[in-house]
């Protein structure tokens, strides 16, 4: 049995209190963290008489809740991997063949029928019987044992599998801990979907550190924040632009516009006992989180990859407006001549992926635990990470000057009308940006206006020509925003190329 912190978990009951709530939209449920173990413990013996045994690995395709929680501890304690599925981005039939599942528990009524498939109502079945199901054979977690199969995003093609390494998570775990210092009287908030590894973290540091819990879902988010009352957030860029917005609102509404109001439409929206907030997984706008810091309500950025775990954070102790933080412990980051940003880590995540195109891993993968990013940067003298873009997305126009799109696109996005945006550049002669709107209808007026501006504070060859309006906004639902809310940029240029590529299309520009 491991040392780490995936080793403490599974050798016995939590010990240090905490709780862990179920966030709906109109009600909660709350179990101590002890119940919770004892709980996995029937579900753990649920999978056993089921033939699930160590090394064998199980699906979960379900929306947040007990269930999801239920069987990845139970999975852990009895030594066998899980791999998450995303609703909507996956679809039951076919999953348990593909990814060498012994079964697939779901949630989705159209996996009846589905050879495989098991409803996760025996999951609830199984955790409302008497007693702790008994004793468990002991399970093992080295620290190059993989635990869970995650996916990536899928911005592009069918999402990669990547094998997260117990290793990984304990040196990601203890990282952040000695960071921030999650104990009693926290409860952090967490709602995007646990089939991303990540989220499934704070669960391990509640039953690790004694603090509670929220897991809730997007839908249900913004009702059970002020309901619950968390001490952090853990959250995507996007979804602090939406309570931003919803800030700006309440100001507007009351007419107020002084410090105090601003705390107390904070308050109004995230309760009243806010630590922090976590953001990260794309890039959040310096206007947002000037904004939000200005509210009482700190917000610290970082970053990292599925294939790197946490590699850098802001955090009360070392912040940089701007910077996505310090290297954390046990990471590495290299610079290349090419300014392109590699991540070294002591215990990395994989070496490979498991489920993968021929040739993504040896593009990502380098000998030593060392993972090439795509992604440009630059570190300061004083130790901070500053990403710039993707190498991918510098545009080269035809006088042979070099752009890079993110900085633009920050400037497009400051603006209340503009949810999202992405930057094209067709014939290598323009740039022309795709908008979603921040309301239906569209601004048209605030959005050429605010183009104008960003253009007047740019250089010449980052001036924006022509904006096209997207006709309904981003989302995941239409395909053109991943799960962490991060634009799809080839969806996006495929739903939009002739609009992007008519030179009579869209608002023109000044």
């Amino acid at each position: 049995m491991t040392e780490g912190t995936l080793g403490r978990i599974v050798s016995g009951p939590p010990d240090r209190g905490g709780q862990i709530a179920f966030a709906r939209l109109t009600r909660t449920e709350r179990l101590p963290l002890t119940e919770l173990y004892r709980r996995s413990g029937l579900v753990a013996r649920l999978l056993l008489d089921r033939g699930v045994r160590p090394g064998d690995r199980i699906g979960i395709l379900a929306a947040n809740g007990p269930e999801w929680v239920l069987l990845d501890l139970a999975a852990l304690r009895i030594g066998a991997e899980t791999a998450g599925f995303e609703p909507g981005k996956f679809s039951p039939g076919g999953l348990v063949a593909r990814y060498g599942l012994r079964m697939l528990f779901t949630d989705r009524p159209e996996a009846a029928g589905v050879p495989g498939a098991v409803s996760t109502d025996e999951v609830t079945a199984a955790a409302a019987g008497p007693g702790d199901g008994g004793p468990l054979p002991p399970a093992t977690w080295k620290p190059e044992s993989v635990t869970t199969v995650k996916f990536t995003s899928g911005s592009t093609g069918e999402p990669k599998g990547l094998g997260a390494t117990a290793g990984s998570i304990d040196s990601s775990l203890r990282a952040v801990q000695q960071i921030f210092h999650h104990g009693p009287g926290d409860d952090l908030f967490v709602f995007l979907p646990l089939s991303l590894l990540q989220q499934r973290y704070w669960v391990y540091s509640a039953l690790l550190h004694g603090h509670d819990v929220t897991v809730s879902t997007y839908e249900a988010a913004f009702a059970a924040l002020r309901r619950v009352r968390p001490t952090v957030v853990m959250g995507v860029p996007a979804f602090f632009e939406t309570a931003k917005r919803q800030m700006e609102n309440r100001l507007r509404r009351s007419g107020a516009t002084g410090g105090q109001e601003l705390r107390d439409a904070g308050r109004a929206v995230f309760g009243d006992r806010i630590r922090y907030l976590w953001t990260g997984s794309a890039p959040a706008s310096p206007g947002m989180l000037r904004f939000l810091t200005e509210a009482g309500l700190p917000i610290y950025e970082g970053y990292g990859l599925n294939e790197t775990c946490i590699v850098t954070k802001n955090h009360p102790g070392a912040h940089r407006e701007g910077s996505v933080g310090r290297v954390l412990p046990g990471k590495e980051v290299l610079i290349g001549p090419d300014g392109v940003v590699s991540v070294r880590s002591d215990h990395p995540v994989n070496d490979h992926y498991a489920y993968a195109a021929p040739g993504d891993s040896e593009k990502m993968f380098r000998p030593g635990g060392v993972v090439r990013t795509g992604d440009l940067g630059r570190i300061d003298e004083d130790g901070f990470l500053w990403i710039q873009g993707r190498a991918d997305d510098v545009i080269v126009l035809d006088n042979g000057k070099k752009v890079v799109v993110r900085p633009v696109e920050e400037a497009l996005r400051a603006d209340p009308a503009v949810a999202e945006c992405v930057v094209f550049c067709p014939g290598q002669t323009e740039l022309v940006a795709v908008v979603s709107p921040a309301a239906v209808p569209a601004d048209r007026t605030a959005i050429s206006a605010h183009l104008e501006r960003t253009n007047a504070r740019l250089a010449a060859d980052e001036r924006i020509s022509r904006a096209v309006v997207a006709e309904e906004p981003f989302s995941i639902g239409n395909g053109l925003l991943t799960s962490q809310y991060k634009p799809r940029r080839a969806r996006i240029l495929d739903a939009y190329r002739a609009a992007v590529h008519d030179p009579s299309e869209g608002i023109h520009v000044r």
